[in-house]
């Protein structure tokens, strides 16, 4: 087991670090204060004097299928529900061959922005795609990243009622099946799992409320989590009232979803007592900054869920986001928009946001071996260097990654291997990729 020094950094996110790390065995074995050395000898040293290091970045809701659709002509400019209706016919024209290079390219972004850990919520299953999760799970493998893939659902169509045409819908106990399938297959409970399962029914306005509680309870009984969208417009409130008579938090309680199982994707129309209910179940909400912005959701009410005991974690989200799979510059996103949400200037800062792509995110995931550099803890880390222009005059190196816009890190290890090395990914063609994706997404149009 190779020892490695990664040696005087710039600076680093954590505490009685300031000297460096020790990564031995895919874990953080020692933490080295400044001045000082490793307690015993190491087989290697990487100077990192250039480089600001973070604990690896974690992305908690995306959808991978997506950057098939990015700018689509169709729903540019559009609000949630009328983006979702142009969309929905054109996804349903996914296949294998493009759903595997959008996974691919979704995974090569966000490890080039820092990413260690990424979740997924796919819920389109349309013929000829049934092994879509294992399909994301074989990309993962390949690329040596982390991830929670989510096996989503729909089953609530127009005809019923919902908002999904009825081409892109399953039946329940086809669903369920495949749901136990995947998690027999690839879900690892262990601490420093690469691949988790979590159930996904995607939404209030696209699942039935007897699938909701059958994904809760076989949450239960498999030990893994739960996530869905919530809060995300007042459309989706009306929606709730109207169809299930109660407001989407009370929705949730109802059928077993209020838990510490639990983490919502935009959670942005909450009122205070419900920020309030969340918190004391340790319900974990993942912001999406940009997709909200994108879509002119509203603000995600971060502080008071944060106060109230909710973790809150990080997300790009899809095509929606920015039209970008980018969780450092999400990272900014959050800081601009939190502080335009609550007016001032010291509401939200720049560690505030670092930490909802970390710690709180893990937390939402339901991982206490990442998102923190500490002994023991997987070594999952990010390298940024401030070589750029941008950077040049910043006298707080962390804070600048977020306030002069970092984009990109100079290297990415994940569980103690580098998976970016000199802004590259390890193993990709990027031009290649490129082009592919590129070929397949003008099928979409």
């Amino acid at each position: 087991m190779t020892r490695l020094f990664l040696k005087d950094p710039l600076a680093i996110l954590g505490q009685g670090c300031e000297g460096g790390l020790v990564v031995e065995d895919g874990r953080i074995a020692e933490l080295v204060p400044a001045g000082a050395g490793p307690r015993d000898p190491v087989d290697e040293t990487f100077d990192a004097s250039r480089h600001v290091v973070l604990p690896g970045l974690v992305n908690t809701h995306h959808h991978f299928y997506q950057t098939l659709t990015r700018a689509h002509p169709q729903a540019i400019d559009r609000p949630l529900f009328p983006w979702l209706k142009a969309l929905y016919p054109i996804w349903a024209r996914l296949d294998p061959e493009s759903f595997r290079l959008s996974v691919r390219l979704a995974l090569t972004e966000l490890l080039l922005s820092g990413c260690t850990t990424a979740a997924d919520h796919h819920y389109l299953f349309p013929r000829g795609l049934e092994d879509a999760i294992d399909i994301e799970a074989q990309e993962a493998k390949a690329l040596g990243i982390r991830v929670t893939l989510t096996r989503g659902s729909m089953n609530l169509s127009e005809k019923d009622g919902g908002l999904p045409p009825d081409t892109v819908v399953q039946d329940e106990d086809e669903i369920l099946a495949d749901c136990e399938r995947v998690i027999a297959r690839h879900h690892d409970r262990s601490e420093g799992a690469m691949i988790r399962i979590a159930l996904a029914p995607c939404s209030p306005f696209s699942v039935t409320k007897g699938l909701m509680m059958k994904s809760a309870a076989l949450a239960e009984a498999q030990d893994c989590r739960l996530h869905t969208h919530l809060g995300e417009t007042q459309d989706e409130n009306r929606f709730c009232q109207a169809l299930f008579g109660c407001r989407p938090v009370d929705y949730l309680e109802e059928v077993g979803w209020l838990q510490d199982r639990t983490w919502l994707a935009h959670g942005i129309h909450f009122t205070a007592e419900e920020c309030r209910r969340l918190g004391a179940h340790k319900v974990g909400v993942c912001h999406c900054p940009a997709s909200n912005a994108v879509l002119a959701s509203g603000f995600c009410p971060v502080n008071e869920l944060r106060a109230a005991g909710a973790p809150v974690g990080l997300g790009v989200d899809g095509s929606a986001s920015n039209d970008a799979s980018n969780l450092i510059e999400a990272a900014r996103h959050a800081l601009m928009v939190g502080r335009l949400n609550y007016r001032a200037a010291d509401a939200v800062t720049a560690r505030d946001v670092l930490a909802m792509a970390t710690a709180g995110s893990a937390a939402c995931l339901g991982r206490a071996d990442i998102g923190t550099i500490a002994p023991g803890l997987q070594a999952d880390l990010a390298f940024f260097t401030l070589d750029e222009l941008r950077f040049s005059g910043a006298h707080d190196p962390i804070a600048a990654l977020v306030l002069c816009g970092a984009t990109r890190a100079d290297r990415v290890m994940v569980k103690g291997r580098w998976r970016v090395l000199d802004g590259a990914p390890v193993g990709i063609d990027v031009a290649r990729l490129r082009a592919e994706h590129g070929a397949a997404a003008r099928r979409f149009a």
